[in-house]
């Protein structure tokens, strides 16, 4: 008589996704600014170094590097052409830092995650259509406007009959439903406001 041997294998228990609200935004490439930016450094970089080693080899400096240096030692600190030099650099500086500093894809809205090594993003734009969508399903919406930001989507409701309170408490209900059902992973605040339309004339 043969005895069946029943061999339990014991799976690891699957990592769990980050909660709700930790999800970080969407960095970036920024291609454009990091190549005009290398570019202008290698033109720049290329000119002084081609310069200085014409002077180590015993030839006249160039006449643009002659003209800088004579210009920096003869205008004083407080000429207008030195301080709007200096805005702009400042100006320059402060963007590039910002721009390193700030994840930037402001129109993407991170999703919530169902799998750690998945991230999905939903267009900011796409979010607003659906909230429209179903608010314009509720009676007595007429038109209805949504701006939807990272912590608030504000929705703008024009009705043309049925009390105002019981529109507002039908689009209270679904646009609130509407947004858990987005998964984003951190659902904005609705701000909703409903307006009888203007008169005409």
């Amino acid at each position: 008589m043969s005895t069946e041997q029943t061999q339990v294998i014991e799976k690891p228990p699957p990592e769990t996704a980050p909660p709700a609200g930790r999800e970080a935004r969407f960095w970036s490439p920024r291609r454009v600014p990091a190549a005009v930016v290398a570019v202008l450094v290698l033109v720049t970089a290329g000119a002084f170094l081609y310069d200085i080693a014409a002077v180590r080899a015993h030839h006249p400096a160039m006449h643009w590097r002659r003209a800088l240096a004579r210009q920096l030692a003869e205008r004083p600190l407080d000429d207008t052409w030195v301080l709007a030099g200096a805005g702009v650099a400042v100006a320059l500086g402060l963007w590039l830092l910002i721009l390193a500093a700030t994840p930037g894809l402001r129109h993407l809205l991170p999703m919530r995650r169902t799998h750690p090594d998945v991230r999905a993003g939903l267009r900011r734009d796409a979010a607003a259509m659906v909230l429209r969508d179903r608010a314009m399903e509720i009676s007595g919406v007429r038109r209805v406007r949504v701006r939807l930001h990272r912590s608030r989507a504000h929705v703008l409701a024009i009705s043309h009959f049925r009390e105002l309170d019981e529109v507002r408490a039908d689009l209270d209900a679904t646009l609130n439903d509407a947004i858990r059902g987005l998964g984003l992973a951190r659902p904005p605040k609705l701000t909703l406001l409903v307006l009888r339309p203007g008169r005409k004339g």
